[in-house]
């Protein structure tokens, strides 16, 4: 099961790098800077979207991991196929809420100039200095929200591998201890 996560995670991390590898290459062999405004909200959007789906997977992977080592006899019930599918779900749904939320704040803003970014990954600062509105209060929002998600996966992650490792601590044979730190890492 714990596979059906992993290729989760390796299609999250392929699709990730394809958002801004291909404009620089594009960029590099046409030696040109610049991304259109299209371009720009399709690459912010698609960025956060699979860097917060990835995010996401890596929390679930983390608590699979618990429920398998610490809560073993419940394993089956917890985590079954069903499960799965619906964490899953949950990780790619939350990458696209996040991602329709701070790419639709960040482009609600009314920008100066042309139509043309000079650089070829759309970095949120770099937009936010183009801006001609005052976007600070929707930034700091979004960039709260945003805090307070990643503490709170990251936080989950490490309680969920303090849990683990004091679990195996406690198993008294070296051979089961060795296979359960195998089994988690």
């Amino acid at each position: 099961p714990m596979y059906f996560f992993l290729m989760d995670l390796s299609v999250l991390d392929l699709a990730s790098i394809s958002v801004i590898v291909p404009k620089s290459m594009a960029n590099s062999l046409m030696n040109t800077r610049s991304i259109s405004y299209a371009g720009c909200v399709a690459q912010v959007f698609f960025y956060f979207f699979f860097m917060t789906a990835d995010f996401s997977l890596l929390t679930l992977m983390a608590y699979d991991r618990y429920v398998a080592i610490c809560q073993p006899l419940h394993y089956e019930t917890v985590m079954n196929s069903r499960a799965y599918v619906q964490m899953a779900a949950g990780a790619w749904i939350s990458g696209l809420l996040y991602s329709v939320l701070h790419t639709g704040n960040t482009f609600a803003l009314t920008f100066c100039g042309g139509n043309m970014v000079d650089q070829f990954f759309c970095e949120i600062p770099q937009l936010l200095k183009l801006a001609c509105s005052d976007s600070y209060l929707s930034e700091v929002g979004v960039l709260a929200f945003s805090v307070c998600l990643v503490l709170g996966c990251f936080v989950f992650i490490i309680v969920s591998y303090v849990q683990i490792f004091k679990s195996v601590l406690r198993i008294p044979s070296e051979q089961r201890r060795h296979k359960a730190f195998y089994t988690c890492c």
